[in-house]
């Protein structure tokens, strides 16, 4: 059998993968590897030139993979095999789907462009090599380098996964204006590969060469194994003068490149609006929390901001914006640490909230910059669920006022739902991957658009000289970005004016420039950085992504227009965009064609219209339940009468279970139910199926998913006909008037949330007998809670919170809130709210709901008043992460290392769970509860019921 060799090579911002799967090692050598990159006024053009040989005496399959930024176009590609060149093809996409839907009737396969991350896609051919042979990849590609928090950085990452007889990267820079910093980085170098680092640098160029010798790749001298495994990284900038920007002019065409800089930030009044449906829980909506925080930290005195969180429901932290003082800050962060995830995704409710909330706001600085901020990882499942409706709705409400940026989390989200809606409202789109860093995604981007120091700015240029100009009106700009216009200048001229108008937090702005035209083409005359005609294939590169850009929020006709347009220019300048494509062509006798597609954001997306016939799966318990992991997947079937098997299988529960003794439950035989869209009528009053029919769009009246699995009974309330093994559609269980809901009408006694974990806790504890009961204790935080249970309610009526330092003690009962420090006692009732402070230690209460308890830098101690049945408190902690290694108690324990136990029976119920917890084990059973805390909007929560003993 033929041993397979994988070579790739990864560059982003000229990113090269050449990586190999060696079977004998080396028996295909990388000889040469180079990389050149010339970038000029930001236009960087990169050529990956390959060269191998195959060492062994057979023929070798090898793969060249290389890996390019998303904002790039590729504009050639060819492979040189014993000095024949086989060129890759651009042609409209569907010419070029022809030709490669002609040759897969004949067996051959294609390669394919594929997203590899949030910022990088991979092109890849295969070609098998004969015995001795020499093949020679070259790949080029071409983007403008986009200024970000006032840098451009070129990111070269190597992994060549052997030593190269020739390696070298060249990055080669020229930037008219000037040079104002450059630096070099780099995750693998050592002494001796910094000998190998080359950086010359005068007042406008700068070469960066890097050219390790066999030797000084190796990580040592015994082991023919290389150190060039890690990130390669330029970063500069350009000198600015307080003008008008910088004008550049080459053979007709000009670029104008505009980032003023020292100017006043205007004030910002910024909405967050938080998707918290079930599909955001576990680790995105930590990540959400986490991020948020930090962004809270990075806010201005003058900003005004609030948080609008939507499931289901659409809930306000406040009714109006709020000055981003210390004090609301930390009161937001208090807010921030509560967010839980569950219920459906009502987008539309959520955003017009928030556009009322800006119209209606009083008292905000009259030059500042309203933005509203989404953030969402799903399609709307409440309210109005017509994404169309929806962006009709949005535009109509914004009507040009505010600038409303849409972030879309992980996959099940449609990008292109959000990208228009961005689009059609003066931001723009973006998608948080969810990796281990989505947390930095979300303040990467807020960062990014923190900073407002111009609006309305309006780039003007001499009519009926200009043509082909590109994007010159712009609704914002943000410190640490800039504005590129282009365009051709179509008269002969001495002399190129250029005026801006713009408004700034202090006045309106005109900014005038006159660019002589004979003396700026000389700037790049006889430059040997320069390749060819760079700066009409700049206008064209930017021309092209703001057509393609300009076509997402377009009408149907309009749409035609705009994208018969990018693509006659990317035929016209060999550009791979989402309109053309690359056919490469191969030796006889291999896989001849391959086809390379540029992929766009919307492409890489799992979330798909629903089959007709079907409803995955996935999507009904991820979106439609409001559950994402497989704990809350399981105790959605026993609310839902799901099965513990597939998710997904929906089932008709048997009563004939219920009441069985634990053993003995008898479970039901397999039921049938086939789902079927249904009418609005027919969904009323059913939990998590209202409007069902609407949401299932792929789905008609003739279409069905049989789906089948026993059920497990649980603690769950049903109304049902007996069950029966006939196939049954959704009206048909509508009819026979099933109803299955959470007897969520208890108050735990305790109730925590794990850290790092997006698991809640309810906690009930047997000390009645007992004077008080031990909750918790941290003698690093200088912290004790103790508690007392009610005779009559079995809940806790009082809470002693007492602190070392400074030396106070807080007993809370259902009568009233009493503060002591050096004999002396401070009473606060219930009816009034109220603030005191001893020490740094404040003591906040809200009348008739609860009382804060904080000191800086320690937990935050909160109770909840609660009135039904009875009266009682309930507790629960913020800042978690302050706790020690070493707290203890009958609370206290669960914050110090409690872990899960692992799903390793087979018989294991899906409602049941053993956890871990100070070295006793404890059973934790799935059940609903009501909410006490403040900031719950009395949803019922989905817990792990454990009883422990004082």
């Amino acid at each position: 059998m033929e041993e397979r060799t994988f070579l790739a090579l990864v560059v982003f911002s000229s990113l090269v993968i050449l990586a190999e799967t060696i079977a004998q090692k080396h028996a295909i050598e990388i000889y040469s590897l180079h990389v050149d990159c010339k970038v000029t006024s930001r236009f960087a053009h990169t050529v990956v030139t390959s060269k191998i040989v195959n060492r062994a005496n057979e023929s070798k399959e090898a793969t060249f993979e290389v890996e390019l930024p998303k904002t790039a176009f590729i504009t050639n590609f060819s492979m040189s095999i014993d000095g024949k060149v086989y060129p890759g093809i651009i042609k409209e996409k569907a010419s070029a789907q022809k030709e490669y839907d002609t040759a897969v009737s004949h067996g051959q396969s294609a390669g394919l462009i594929k997203s590899t991350g949030r910022k990088l896609e991979q092109f890849h051919v295969s070609i098998n090599i004969a015995a001795a042979s020499k093949v020679t990849f070259e790949l080029t590609y071409e983007e403008l380098l986009k200024r970000q928090l006032g840098k451009l950085e070129l990111l070269i990452k190597v992994q060549p996964k052997q030593l190269v007889k020739h390696f070298q990267i060249d990055v080669h820079i020229f930037e008219p204006q000037g040079i104002r910093f450059l630096e070099t980085d780099s995750t693998f170098m050592t002494n001796e590969l910094t000998e190998a680092l080359t950086k010359v640098q005068n007042e406008t160029k700068a070469h960066i060469s890097f050219k390790p010798t066999i030797d000084q790749q190796k990580v040592n001298p015994e082991l023919d194994e290389t150190l060039l495994n890690g990130d390669f990284v330029v970063r500069y900038d350009v000198k600015r003068d307080a003008t008008a920007g910088d004008i550049q002019i080459v053979n007709g065409y000009f670029v104008h490149y505009f980032a003023p800089r020292e100017m006043p930030a205007l004030p910002k009044n910024v909405i967050f609006v938080i998707d918290r449906s079930g599909s955001m829980a576990g680790r995105k909506i930590e990540q959400t929390r986490d991020a948020l925080l930090k962004v809270l930290r990075d806010l201005r005195p003058e900003d005004h901001f609030s948080f609008i969180t939507f499931n289901s429901k659409v809930a306000k932290w406040k009714s109006s914006l709020l000055q981003a003082t210390p004090e609301n800050v930390a009161s937001a962060a208090e807010f921030v640490q509560t967010l839980l995830a569950s219920g459906g995704t009502d987008i539309n409710c959520a955003l017009l909230t928030a556009v009322s909330m800006l119209d209606e706001a009083e008292g905000l600085p009259e030059r500042s910059v309203s933005m509203i901020i989404l953030l969402t990882d799903g399609q709307p499942t409440s309210g109005e669920n017509n994404v169309e409706v929806i962006q009709e709705n949005i535009q109509k409400a914004v009507n040009g006022k505010y600038a409303l940026f849409c972030l879309g989390f992980g996959f099940d989200v449609s990008y292109k739902f959000l990208e228009k809606m961005a689009l059609n409202n003066g931001g723009l789109a973006r998608r948080i991957y969810e990796n281990a860093d989505a947390a930095l995604q979300l303040q990467g981007f807020y960062q990014e658009v923190a900073t407002p120091i111009l609006m309305r700015i309006e780039m003007q240029y001499p009519e009926n000289v200009v043509e082909g100009l590109t994007k010159n009106n712009f609704k914002l700009f943000f410190e640490g970005s800039e504005i590129i216009v282009s365009g051709k200048i179509s008269n002969e001229l001495d002399l190129f004016p250029v005026e801006i108008k713009a408004q700034s937090r202090a006045s309106n702005l005109t900014l005038k420039e006159e660019a002589n035209v004979k003396e700026k083409e000389l700037v790049f005359q006889n430059q040997s950085y320069i390749f060819g005609n760079f700066m009409e294939r700049l206008w064209a590169y930017l021309t092209i992504q703001q057509l393609l850009e300009r076509a997402v929020s377009a009408q149907e006709e309009d749409q035609r227009s705009l994208e018969a347009q990018a693509l006659e220019l990317s035929l016209r300048f060999s550009f791979v965009t989402p309109l053309t494509s690359m056919v490469v062509t191969k030796p006889a006798g291999q896989q001849q064609t391959e086809l390379a597609n540029k992929p766009t954001e919307a492409d890489n997306e799992k979330l798909r219209m629903y089959p007709v016939g079907g409803v995955p799966a996935k999507l009904l318990t991820t979106r439609y339940f409001g559950m994402t992991s497989e704990d809350d997947l399981g105790a959605y079937r026993l609310r839902s009468g799901l099965s513990g098997g597939n998710p997904g299988t929906l089932q008709r529960q048997s009563l004939a279970s219920q009441g069985a003794p634990r053993g003995e439950r008898r479970i039901s035989t397999h039921a049938v139910v086939a789902v079927h869209k249904v009418s609005m009528q027919q969904a009323e009053g059913i939990p998590h199926f209202e409007r069902l029919g609407k949401k299932m769009q792929g789905m008609t009246p003739q279409t069905s998913t049989t789906l089948e699995k026993p059920f497990i009974s649980g603690r769950w309330h049903a109304e049902s006909q007996p069950s029966s093994n006939k196939k049954l559609s959704v009206g048909a269980r509508l009819r026979d008037k099933v109803r299955v809901q959470p007897l969520a009408n208890e108050y735990p006694q305790l109730l925590l949330q794990l850290p790092q974990q997006n698991e809640i806790i309810c906690l009930n504890t047997d000390g009645k007998a007992q004077p008080s009961v031990h909750l918790l204790s941290d003698l690093e935080q200088g912290l004790t809670v103790t508690g007392k249970l009610g005779d009559r309610t079995n809940r806790f009526v009082w809470f002693e919170v007492t602190y070392v330092n400074p030396p106070v003690r807080v007993h809370v009962s259902t009568a009233e809130i009493v503060l002591s420090h050096n004999n002396q006692s401070t009473r606060l009732p219930w009816m009034e709210s109220a603030t005191s402070t001893v020490q740094g230690l404040r003591v906040s209460v809200e009348k008739e709901r609860g009382v804060t308890v904080s000191v800086s830098d320690t937990v935050t101690v909160k109770v909840s008043l609660v009135k039904v049945p009875e009266y009682f408190l309930g507790l629960y902690f913020l800042n978690t992460n302050h706790f020690s290694d070493h707290v203890s108690g009958v609370l206290g324990q669960f914050y110090s290392k409690a872990q899960f136990e692992k799903n390793s029976s087979i018989h294991q119920r899906d409602d049941e769970r053993l956890l871990h917890v100070s070295g006793s084990d404890h059973k934790a059973t799935r059940q609903y509860k009501k909410d006490y805390r403040l900031e719950s909007i009395n949803d019922p929560i989905s817990c792990w019921a454990i009883d422990v003993t004082p």
